[in-house]
């Protein structure tokens, strides 16, 4: 009961740095304390809390920001993404990833020291890749692919070039990876609709047959009884 309370306590804690936008590692340790409770059941109740309440203030952090330099652009970022990932929130920690090496990239002609480098767009699709986000990883990987070719144009030593190709290789092998995984999607999502509709005219058909079978049952009935009483009605005629 007591753990329990505490762990409360930290939590209005956490809320209440978020809100005063306290993005700094004092908020993130206080997090990992939250998430080190030793109650499994407790646990996942707080993550699916921590997580809802994240995602309802994250849009409201990254409007306020929008006309913020960039480097305060991406200190936020940056929290926003340990955060997502502590709670286990792997969609919107690789949703904030991708968008901050998209800001980069745009700030790159002012600030060269922001480049993207090929790696890090590979590194991303590696894990879009592996959380299912096939579409996404596939578009991650032409950007690392457009990143890598340009660095290729820049410095064309032949030691670096054969690590480039080696590079292009990989990054080709991922993006190929997420194309087949789209296309599976896509056929399985197919064939689950081929099913459920086939199920539909199935379930439709057997009522039907069901309801005319009963009405043939009925009209056999009820033929017997008049056939019966016709017979009844000569029996006594002829009495």
């Amino acid at each position: 009961m007591a753990d329990a309370t505490h762990v409360n306590q930290q939590i209005t804690f956490f809320r209440s740095q978020i809100h005063k936008r306290s993005f700094d590692e004092e908020t993130v340790r206080i997090l990992e304390l939250i998430l080190a409770s030793k109650s499994v059941e407790s646990l996942i109740g707080v993550r699916s809390a921590l997580k809802q309440f994240m995602r309802s203030e994250s849009p409201s952090i990254v409007r306020e920001i929008a006309e913020e330099p960039v480097d305060r652009k991406l200190i936020c970022a940056d929290f926003l993404i340990r955060v997502f990932a502590l709670i286990g929130d792997a969609e919107s920690c690789l949703a904030l990833r991708y968008e901050a090496l998209v800001m980069r990239e745009h700030k790159t002609a002012t600030h060269p020291g922001l480049q993207v480098s090929s790696k890090e767009w590979q590194t991303l699709a590696e894990h879009m890749i592996e959380k299912g986000f096939y579409s996404v990883a596939n578009k991650v990987c032409d950007k690392a692919l457009i990143s890598l070719k340009a660095y290729q144009a820049a410095d064309s030593k032949a030691e670096e070039f054969l690590q480039d190709v080696h590079a292009i290789k990989k990054i080709k092998g991922l993006k190929d990876a997420a194309v087949l995984s789209m296309s599976s999607q896509s056929v399985q999502a197919k064939a689950a609709e081929y099913l459920k509709q086939k199920t539909v005219e199935e379930s439709t058909q057997h009522t039907i047959t069901s309801i005319g079978t009963q009405f043939s049952g009925s009209s056999r009935f009820r033929s017997g009884i008049r056939k019966r009483n016709f017979h009844r009605l000569k029996h006594s005629q002829s009495l």
